[in-house]
Formats: C-alpha cells, structure tokens, sequence
C-alpha cells in the first residue's frame, strides 16, 4: 500500500541474503536525498529479515542487487509541490531496479521494493527456500494521482516529543505522503519558539514548545523522506495561547491565560489595531526563515464572533469600514495577513471558513466541513484540499476513510479545469484524546488507507482487498519502530499489574471507541490521564470485523456445521476471557468502569450462541426468546465506559435468523 498504478507479476524471485547490494547512477544520483534513502535500505533489510546484511554500494550497476537510476537533478531545495514522484521497479533475473526521472521518485520506489520484501512459504521445485525472504518478480509502473498528500497532526492539545514526530515522519514516508502540516497553535498550547516574541513559549506553552534547533532538525528529516512540512499558526479563532504573553492582542478585556478544557473558545486576536499586524509581521517573517516551505497554513476555523461583537471599538471599526458582519471582517483580517505572507513569500492555506468573496483566488481552501464547500471554492477559482472524511480522530473504520474521494460526490460534477484545482487530501489527527503514547494507535493503519486513496488509481475501491493488505502493511510499519500495537499492549499490561494481561486482551479486543464527538461529552482536560481502557484499544476491532464478515458468509451460503462451530467457538473464546478477568475489572479502579461491557459481551455470546444452535438444528427457540435477545442486543449496544461492543450487529443478524416456533 499504497497499490501501484500498473503492476505486472512474473515467474520468479530475487532472493535477500547477505551478499545484498545497491547501485545509483544518473545525474540525479548526488542528491542527498536519494543517497540517504539508499543507505537506510541496508539496516531496514537486516531488521526485518535477521540476515546481517552490511551496506555494500557496488561501483558497477549491473552487478548489484538493487540498482537505482535517477535520471535528472532536482531543483534546489526545498521540495515543491508537482515535484516528480513517479518510478519504475523490474525485479527480474535475480536482480532489481528501480528508475526514477527525479529524486522523489527513486525515494517512493524504494519504499516499494521494501514492501516487497516477504518470508518465503514453501520449498516446492522451483520456489526460493523457505527459511529465506524474497521479492517475487515483477514490473511496476507508479505516479500519484495525487500531489498532495498528508497527514495534519496537531502538536497543541496534546504535545508530542521530537522523537515520536520522527516515528510519524517514518510512517508517512512508508506510504508515500509527502505533506505534513504541522498544526503548532491552538488555545491549548504555543507549541513553537520565537526568539522575536519569547514570551509566546513562555506563557503559552506549560514549557512544552519545541525549540528552533529541533524544527530544523526535523524539517531536514522530513526533507530527507520526500516530505514537507507545512507549519499553521491558527489565527483569529483558537488564539488564546498567544495572549497570556501578549494581551495586547486580543480583543477582549483579559486577562488570558492557556486553557486546558476542549472545545471552542471565545479568545480572538483583534483585527483592527495596527499593533496586531505589525507583530504578525514580525512573527511571520521569522516563522517564514525557519519553515522553507512555500505554504503557511493560518487556521482561520471556528471563530466564535463574541468579543468582536461585544467590543465597541471593534463595532465602530466595523461601521466605518462597511463591514456587515464578523465574516466580513475575518475577511478583512484574511487579507491583510494575505499580503504579509506574499511578502515572504508564501502561500496562504486556511480551513474552508475562510472562503469569502472578497478573499483573492491564491489562497488554498481546505475544507474539513465537507466536499461541498471544497467544490465551491474549485468552482469559484480557488485551490483545494480534502479533509472532509479523513478525521482520524473520529474512530471511523478504515474502509469508510477509504470510500471518501476528493473527486467524488460534490465535486463529481466539476469541470475538467475546476477539478484541476483540488490537489489532493489531508488526514486529520486532532489530539484531544491522543498523547504520544497511543498517536501511533490512533493513526496507523488507517493512515495507510487514506495514503492509498491518495495516491493509487480512482478504480482501486475493494475494501475487502484493501483490509487483506492493510494487515499486512500494518505489520510492516511496526519494522519501522511504529507503536501501534506494542504501546496499547503495554497500557492494559499497566492496567492489570501483576495479574495476565491475556484475559483482558482478549475481551477489549472486540470493543472500540465511541464514534464521532461523543467522548467530549465526558468531563476531561488536556491535563486529564488517557489511562484507561478506552485509551488503551484501537480505533477498529479487526476481530470484531472479521466476525462480522463471518457470520455474513455463513448465513448467505450453506450455513454449514464447520462454520457454525467455528462461530460458536469464537464466542466462547470471547464469553471465557470477559469471566476471567472480571476479578482483575473489580480489583483495580482505572477497570471498575469496564464491569458492565464485560457483562454485556457475555449476554452477547451466549444469545450468540442460542441463535446458532438453533440455525445448525432442527430446534426451534421459544417466541418470547427473539424479544428478549434482541432487547438484550440492543442494552449490550450502548456505549460501556465511552467504548463499543462491536460483533452487536453481528449477534443481532444471528439472533433474526434464528428458527422461532410458531
């Protein structure tokens, strides 16, 4: 993943061994950039596979394992957008190669060949040994659909060391994103140094910010894997952060300080004084050195109008001005802020709430609140990003990111020349109830789903094929260092103690996260530990999806015996571990939450259980059975805890096929 545009399968193999080597050739072979990607082939190979494999760069391309030919240098840095990202890759004849007409395409091509990288299964006439690794042969022709492609993550909310940035920035590169937009503000935290404005860290930050020496260390990591990095300072709305250090520019009474609550705040920045713009233009012009990149993202979301509308210097502004409403007068702040990024020479990036006519057509929209409001801005001039359906902190599964398309449903009908305008998608990851210890939980794999949109052929839709390669890409990333799996391990490990954590394993490993919105219903803070066991499982059950998947091709087919025990076995299994660690629930506080989703997975398997032998018998249940199972299905239903029993839909379509007596 993400699936090439052209992929063609041979006869044959290259096996991985120690005597493993790489060449690169070509005029773009000097570029750091493709250098450093071939260097890190060698231990990510040893890592995978065990085999020690030291990094031999073979003077002679034809003699080398892997050859790899850049045909033409790269502009000067930075990255841009449209920069050519497609490759080729033959692996034939007990060699490979990859051909790339620039840097960023040697790059992804060797994620590919890394991907390809397989233990062998068997030791059948003519097939490599088993105890070896592999890559079948086979011809791949690859570009992206897409030349935006990225995740945007916010460090605000929750703040996230260097380290697990890094992590991120591995993953992203692993896939083939090459956007991370980096949202460094909110109400909750300045996240960034200013060595003009200190005091934005100072005060805003609970002295969690990062410096600008780790900024620039990590825009040269990202840089490295073929991935820019987009800074948003958010401004007007989600502005509290910047005032305790300077009041000045708020356009309330005060005083400020950081809020730890979620949600939206009232806090704006003041649009009307001079005084607002002239720190803008100092700040931007120091942010505009530091970040190379040519987009600035500036927030521009949810601003809540009520101070403005509550100021009478603002209100008397506004009536001189001619300015009918706040919308209007964002607008005018929009473009003042336009012509202070111009001057340093960047793009302007806002969020679809920026979107006003007298907002001039360079801006970027990015539209979370929709494909409507993305096909308007494309029908009125302006360029557009899709976030709209890939917000993973949402808990959605991966198959309803995956049916999201920035070229479908609103923007179907869009012309050719409009449709030009949208340049791709963005993932979302607001940080509310993710730390830097379950991000990687709460992005992979279904990162990898939303890359795979991004970059692969419209017609790529299977979300059965995808969910076969998505387990096995999500296993792959785990060799990069990923966490997404081995973290939440630990936090329920911490959670029982001394005691197995299997038990407890096994029963969470049907549950999910409540959807949408609905946890901010509970009474946190930023401050608040994510320690329990909500915090702890992943945002899609594979289990519960595979049982799902189950039962649905047992009742449309034959219904057979085999399938009816594998089921009931699979319950029981279920129903088992809820009982044995019911005493570890009771004992410990953090888990006393969790009693009734135990119970109610046990009800669930043992009505399971009753429609299944009914179906795989003659027998037929008790009319008043099929109203209590069903009532009791739907109590089971509910959110335990803020978390989901998932295999409900499941046992409900047992429970309304199961044979009733007349």
């Amino acid at each position: 993943m993400p699936w090439p545009s052209n992929v063609t399968g041979q006869a044959g193999w290259l096996e991985i061994d120690t005597n493993f080597s790489a060449s690169l050739s070509g005029a773009g072979a000097s570029d750091a950039r493709v250098k450093d990607a071939v260097q890190r082939v060698f231990p990510r190979l040893a890592r995978q596979t065990g085999i020690p494999i030291a990094p031999h760069i073979a003077a002679g391309g034809g003699t080398a394992t892997l050859t790899i030919i850049v045909e033409e240098r790269d502009h000067r840095p930075p990255q841009r957008l449209g920069d050519n990202e497609r490759y080729a890759l033959e692996v034939s004849g007990g060699h490979a190669k990859i051909s790339a007409d620039a840097p960023l395409g040697a790059i992804r091509g060797i994620e590919t060949f890394l991907q390809l990288v397989q233990q062998n299964t068997s030791v059948t006439g003519g097939t490599p040994s088993a105890a070896g690794f592999s890559i079948p042969d086979l011809t791949i022709r690859d570009e992206p659909r897409f030349a935006w492609r990225g995740l945007s993550l916010d460090s605000s909310r929750h703040f996230i060391p260097v380290e697990g940035i890094k992590r991120t920035l591995d993953g992203m590169a692993a896939v083939k994103l090459n956007v991370f937009h980096w949202h460094l503000s909110d109400d909750q935290g300045f996240r960034m140094e200013s060595k003009k404005y200190p005091r934005l860290q100072q005060y805003g930050s609970d002295a969690m910010y990062y410096t600008q020496a780790e900024v620039r260390e990590l825009i040269a990591y990202a840089a490295n894997r073929g991935i820019r990095i987009v800074p948003e300072f958010d401004m007007p709305g989600h502005a509290t952060s910047w005032l305790p250090g300077y009041p000045k520019l708020g356009s309330g009474p005060g005083p400020y300080q950081v809020v730890h609550a979620p949600g939206i705040h009232s806090a704006l920045l003041d649009p009307t004084k001079d005084y607002t713009y002239r720190f803008l233009e100092g700040f931007i012009s120091e942010m505009s050195k530091l970040f190379p990149d040519e987009y600035f993202h500036i927030g521009g979301d949810e601003v809540d109008p009520k101070e403005w509308n509550e100021s009478p210097h603002i209100q008397a502004f506004m009536k001189k001005h001619g300015f009918s409403d706040a919308a209007a007068l964002q607008a005018y702040f929009n473009q003042r802020l336009l012509k202070i990024l111009s001057k340093h020479g960047k793009h302007m990036v806002g969020w679809d709430e920026v979107l006003h006519p007298d907002l001039p057509k360079s801006v970027v929209i990015q539209s979370w609140r929709g494909q409507k409001s993305l096909a308007q801005a494309a029908r009125e001039g302006y360029q557009g990003i899709l976030s709209a359906g890939y917000y993973l902190d949402l808990m959605q599964p991966a198959s309803q990111h995956y049916a999201v398309d920035p070229m479908k449903g609103e923007t179907a009908d869009l012309t050719d020349d409009q449709k030009k305008r949208i340049l791709g998608g963005e993932a979302a990851m607001w940080e509310e109830l993710a730390t830097a210890e379950n991000l990687d939980a709460k992005l992979w794999p279904r990162l990898a789903a939303i890359a795979e949109r991004l970059w692969s052929p419209e017609s790529m839709t299977d979300s059965a094929s995808m969910y076969v390669r998505l387990a096995a890409v999500n296993h792959w990333l785990e060799w990069l260092g990923l966490t997404q799996r081995s973290n939440l391990e630990l936090m329920r490990q911490r959670l029982t103690g001394a005691d197995s954590a299997a038990s407890l394993d096994s029963f969470s490993s049907v549950l999910e996260p409540v959807k949408e919105y609905e946890r901010h219903a509970e009474n946190y803070t930023i401050l608040t530990p994510l320690n329990r066991l909500v915090d702890s499982i992943a945002p899609e059950s594979d289990p519960a999806r595979n049982f799902r998947d189950a039962v649905d091709h047992y009742l449309s087919n034959s219904k057979s015996a085999a399938d009816a025990e594998a089921l009931r076995k699979q319950l029981q299994d279920w129903s088992d571990s809820a009982r044995i660690a019911h005493p570890i629930l009771e004992k410990n506080s953090l888990l006393t939450e969790d009693i009734p989703a135990a119970d109610s997975l046990v009800t669930l398997c043992r009505v399971g259980q009753e429609a299944l032998s009914s179906l795989s018998s003659d027998a037929k249940l008790e009319p008043d059975w099929k109203q209590k199972s069903l009532a009791a299905i739907a109590d089971a239903a509910k959110p335990h805890a803020f978390m989901l029993i998932q295999i409900a839909p499941a046992i409900q379509k047992l429970v309304e096929a199961a044979r009733i007596r007349e």
